[in-house]
């Protein structure tokens, strides 16, 4: 028979153990007892279900749950937050790729798992959905409580609110909520708010009055229920540019960490890792199933719903099938031979970083008279990077000519550029390359009489763009004559103006003792 002393050294020695690494535990259990190997698997079984809701996962359905990397970043999320990080994190990612099922499900059972007098909020388009997810966590808890330590409370089990047993030694209940977004949340507080999918879809998140009504749901229904030191998670996926991430994006991007995951990397930058093109999940979706999926849903819903990145109905000078059905692939651009490569530099209204973008697009023409957009190195930048950026993209294109619109500063643009470009010689960067000839351009007036023969030409199927520039053509069909014109589309507008124009179309590579215009392929 056990007495209490022996039961808390039992304990002590079994705490002791969980601080051992793996290899000492596994010298441990092979030379206990059997009594005793069966204690510490129940110790090893507990302590893998500490560590993610992805091990938890794994552990109660016995490794049916599927794992991956993105899931794992999911994972790591609330392993920040259970160990005590106030966290604000926007999770974009495409349909069936696990995202709810991690975050709304498994994500909430482990952290209450965690953190028994903890509540975690749940909210999504309509009460029903955000109901489905707390029924599933309720009937978890019911299923597996002895496993996992923690009970509901008898007289608090809805699927939209149930509460958890008082912990020994505490006076305070755990346990979660769930509703729509628009409903009330009067007298509930969250540690944990989870909003899951604002919107229902394209025609929900395209109405203003829609998502003028979730905006108003965030600021002033949602955010206001926060605990002291409370974490949100926002799973959005991107309908609209003002959206409820959008929206946010855009008033408070530093309150917030963006984990960006389209179902095809579209950067370096990628989360995880991955080069432009490749799969999120290969295993489930790989390209060739993901090509087929963009050719049946159409561009507008695969760059919403798969990539995040939704894409405005155009405006009036420029359509998205003018440059969708005429982007060229990298394999079929090889075959193209340019005769002339220039970079365009539209300032922004300032010397600072602070103000607007720089636009900087690079374009090229072929034999044939078709025109390439190269590459958008468009950034808020001071007067020194741009200029910097410029050069760099010009030597990296071996460029001609580098337009400059003279709007800010008058001639002060083209001389930032040609400062960088001595500086970047004195480094030795430019490795003998003569620099391109400046080419002014004064667009302070006239600039639909700019945009629309360029947009003709997009229309005729000569412009093509060699890479998905999405803020660039998002700019482009947005625009309407009497708006600001932005800077990336002056930019672009101003290198496509300069390969187009019959002056400079007979531009030979004499003038360059490189003879970059010579032999280019």
């Amino acid at each position: 028979m056990t007495t209490a002393t022996d039961d808390l050294l039992e304990d002590t020695l079994l705490g002791h153990y969980r601080t051992l690494p793996a290899a000492e535990r596994r010298r441990i259990a092979s030379n206990a007892s059997p009594e005793i190997r069966l204690r510490l698997a129940w110790v090893e079984r507990q302590m893998a279900m500490d560590r993610s809701p992805g091990a938890l996962a794994a552990v109660l359905t016995e490794g049916r749950e599927k794992q991956a990397p993105h899931l794992d970043l999911i994972d790591g999320v609330f392993q920040r937050i259970a160990a005590g990080e106030r966290l604000q994190v926007m999770l974009t990612m495409p349909p069936r790729h696990g995202k709810s099922q991690r975050a709304s499900r498994w994500g909430p059972l482990w952290y209450l798992r965690r953190h028994p007098t903890h509540r975690v909020m749940l909210a999504s388009y309509g009460a029903d959905l955000a109901d489905d997810h707390g029924r599933w966590v309720r009937d978890q808890l019911r299923e597996y409580a002895p496993t996992l330590g923690i009970r509901l409370d008898d007289g608090s089990r809805a699927a939209s609110r149930f509460d958890l047993e008082q912990p020994r030694g505490s006076s305070v209940r755990g346990g979660m909520v769930t509703a729509g977004v628009g409903g009330a949340l009067n007298g509930k507080g969250f540690s944990l708010g989870i909003i899951d999918d604002p919107f229902k879809g394209s025609d929900d998140a395209n109405s203003p009055t829609q998502r003028e009504r979730v905006w108003n749901w965030y600021q002033s229904v949602f955010y206001t229920r926060r605990a002291p030191g409370a974490s949100i998670i926002l799973i959005n996926t991107r309908w609209h540019e003002n959206d409820l991430s959008g929206r946010i994006l855009e008033t408070e991007p530093e309150n917030w960490t963006l984990i960006d995951l389209p179902a095809l990397a579209l950067s370096e930058t990628d989360p995880l890792g991955r080069h432009p093109g490749q799969a999120l999940w290969p295993e489930q979706y790989d390209e060739a199933e993901l090509a087929r999926t963009h050719r049946a849903v159409g561009e507008r819903v695969w760059w919403a719903l798969y990539q995040q990145q939704p894409r405005p109905l155009a405006g009036g000078v420029w359509h998205w099938d003018w440059i969708t059905e005429h982007r060229i692939s990298p394999v079929a651009f090889r075959g193209v031979d340019l005769t002339r490569v220039v970079v365009a530099l539209d300032p922004a209204g300032g010397d600072t970083a602070s103000h607007d973008e720089s636009g900087i697009v690079a374009a090229g023409r072929d034999t044939g008279n078709h025109y390439y957009v190269l590459a958008d190195r468009s950034a808020r930048l001071s007067a020194e990077a741009r200029g910097r950026e410029t050069c760099l993209l010009a030597m990296e294109l071996q460029a001609d000519a580098i337009v400059v619109e003279m709007n800010y500063g008058g001639d002060s643009a083209s001389q930032t550029v040609i400062q960088a470009w001595r500086q970047l010689e004195r480094e030795g960067a430019t490795e003998g390359m003569v620099m391109p000839r400046i080419v002014p351009v004064d667009a302070k007036k006239g600039k639909r009489l700019r945009a629309e023969p360029i947009a003709q030409l997009y229309e005729q199927g000569t412009v093509h763009h060699c890479a998905d520039f999405h803020q660039l053509e998002t700019q482009m069909v947005t625009w309407i004559p009497g708006m600001d014109s932005p800077d990336r589309m002056d930019a672009a507008v101003h290198a496509l103006t300069e390969l187009a124009d019959p002056a400079a179309v007979n531009v030979g590579s004499s003038s360059y003792a490189d003879r970059r215009l010579a032999g280019r392929r």
